[in-house]
C-alpha cells in the first residue's frame, strides 16, 4: 500500500498497511523497502527510538509482521550538521544542479566523526555547495548518497537536493546502481572469476570490524574477475552487487586473500597506508533526466606505484 504522509512539528509521520502477504517479514525491512529515504539500520534506530508504532504500540527490534496492522513511523526533521565550511580542493568529475560526482582521494575522510572533525569530504562540499546540499538522511546538508572507506579512493556521488537523494537512494536499495572497484589483493587466485555470496554483520567482539556471519547479517553479494596475476599477489576488478560497511575488504579476506595493505583484516604493507582500493566506475540513472549516467576514474599514483613494484618482483 502506498505511504500515506502527515507533517508534524519537527517531523514527519507516514503511515504504512501491511498487506496480509507480508506476514513473516521483518518490521524493518519491511518499512525500509516501502520508505525509501531511510536504510534498515536508520529504521532500526527509530525502533529503539519508540518512534515506530503498529496498530498503536511500539514495536520491537526484530518484530516480524502479522499482515494486515496498521505501522506509523515519526521521522525525526534532519539536524543541524555540527560541521564548518572548509575550502580544500575537490577533483569533480560531474556537477549539474541535482547532484555532483566527486573523486575521493586516499586518506580522506568522507563524514565527520568522532576525531575526524575537520578536513573531512563533507566539510568541503558545505564550503563548495553552500545550502544546496540535501538533508534526508538524518543532517541537513550532508549530501552523502553513499560512502567509501578514509583509506579507499575513487568515486563518490553527492546529492543537492532530496529529491535527487530519494531517486539515487532507490537505485542502491534496488541494486540497479553500478559500482566497480579496483584491488590488488593478497595470494594467488586458481579461480579468475567469481561471485561472494556471504552475509556481512558486525564483529562479535570488535564492534569497529565487520565479519562474514549469519547472526544479525546482512546479505552481500560481490563479484570479481582477475586482471592479473602476480605471483603472490593479483589485480582484481570488482563489481558491488550490495554496498555493505567494508564489504570488499571484508569478502576478500574471507576468501583467504586480503585486500594488500589492509591493517585492519590483513596486514599493513611497507609504502601503502591503508588498502590498495579504488573506486573506479559508478553508474546511475540520473534521477531528473532518467538517463543512464557513468563515470569512470584513472587508477591513482599510489595504485600505479604499488602496480610497478608488482611487475620488477
Amino acid at each position: 500500500m502506498k505511504p500515506k504522509k502527515r507533517v508534524r512539528a519537527m517531523s514527519e509521520v507516514i503511515e504504512l498497511i501491511a498487506a496480509k502477504e507480508d506476514s513473516g517479514s521483518r518490521a524493518d525491512k519491511y518499512i525500509s523497502d516501502n520508505i525509501a529515504q531511510l536504510t534498515r539500520s536508520a529504521v532500526q534506530n527509530l525502533i529503539l527510538q519508540g518512534s515506530v508504532l503498529a496498530d498503536g504500540k511500539p514495536i520491537a527490534k526484530n518484530c516480524k509482521l502479522r499482515g494486515g496492522e496498521k505501522l506509523i513511523v515519526e521521522i525525526p526533521d534532519p539536524q543541524p550538521l555540527d560541521a564548518q565550511p572548509e575550502n580544500i580542493p575537490l577533483d569533480i568529475v560531474y556537477e549539474d544542479d541535482d547532484l555532483l560526482v566527486v573523486n575521493k582521494p586516499k586518506g580522506m575522510v568522507v563524514h565527520p566523526a568522532h576525531g575526524n572533525h575537520n578536513g573531512t569530504l563533507v566539510n568541503a562540499l558545505l564550503y563548495h555547495c553552500g545550502e544546496s546540499l540535501s538533508g534526508i538522511n538524518g543532517v541537513i546538508r550532508p549530501g552523502i548518497v553513499h560512502r567509501i572507506d578514509k583509506n579507499t579512493s575513487g568515486l563518490l556521488i553527492v546529492a543537492k537536493n532530496d529529491a535527487a537523494h530519494l531517486g539515487l537512494a532507490e537505485q542502491i536499495k534496488a541494486h540497479s546502481f553500478t559500482r566497480e572497484y579496483e584491488a590488488v589483493a593478497v595470494g594467488y587466485f586458481k579461480e579468475t572469476e567469481g561471485t561472494i555470496d556471504a552475509p556481512i554483520g558486525r564483529h562479535k567482539t570488535d564492534r569497529k570490524k565487520m565479519c562474514v556471519t549469519t547472526e544479525n547479517s546482512r546479505n552481500a553479494v560481490t563479484h570479481y574477475s582477475v586482471i592479473k596475476q602476480y605471483g603472490g599477489y593479483a589485480h582484481l576488478r570488482l563489481r558491488l552487487e550490495t554496498g555493505r560497511t567494508h564489504q570488499i575488504r571484508v569478502h576478500l579476506a574471507y576468501l583467504g586473500h586480503p585486500v594488500l595493505g589492509d591493517d585492519v583484516y590483513g596486514k599493513p604493507y611497507k609504502g601503502l597506508d591503508g588498502q590498495c582500493l579504488h573506486a573506479r566506475k559508478v553508474g546511475f540513472i540520473h534521477p531528473k533526466t532518467k538517463k543512464y549516467m557513468e563515470f569512470s576514474s584513472e587508477l591513482p599514483e599510489y595504485f600505479q606505484a604499488v602496480l610497478r613494484k608488482l611487475e620488477k618482483m
